[in-house]
């Protein structure tokens, strides 16, 4: 029996360690927030991308009574760009959430399963990892990859 250890390196930055193109897109996502449909969970999540020649597509969560019909923020700003900009790169994606009071997360929120798993197909699709930024009112987690999040990650063969 072999026992495998799998790390992730996530840095943990303030917004101004940031490049302006990170805190433009992080920003979009912040904004993108007040979009957010969530009658069930009053969890708003915005998310944005920014696509290989700089254009900025946002998206965010939109909640529905049969569950299954909702779509996260961060697929939702993934399909966006994929369905507007079918040829043009994502580079980047930025997360945010805040809760209906308006009260940003204290600490980053990351990617659900499926989202993960969005984000593994938009990396496959464009050949080359995704920068993720997830937004927290304490900090910022910069990750380069999904695959820091996601080692054993289900692929196209």
């Amino acid at each position: 029996m072999k026992t495998i250890t799998l790390t992730s390196t996530i840095t943990e930055c303030q917004m101004d360690e940031l490049s302006v193109d990170e805190q433009q897109l992080v920003n979009a996502a912040i904004a993108a927030t007040t979009n957010s449909y969530a009658p069930f969970s009053w969890f708003h999540v915005g998310a944005a991308v920014r696509l290989a020649d700089g254009t900025i597509v946002s998206g965010c969560n939109q909640e529905n009574v049969s569950y299954p019909v909702s779509i996260c923020a961060e697929r939702s700003a993934l399909h966006a760009a994929g369905a507007l900009y079918p040829n043009t790169p994502v580079t980047m994606l930025a997360i945010a959430a805040r809760t209906v009071k308006g009260e940003f997360q204290k600490e980053p929120i990351s990617p659900c399963g499926i989202c993960r798993q969005a984000i593994i197909q938009a990396e496959t699709r464009y050949g080359h990892p995704i920068r993720i930024l997830l937004h927290g009112k304490r900090c910022i987690y910069a990750i380069n990859g999904i695959s820091t999040l996601m080692p054993l990650s289900f692929k196209d063969f």
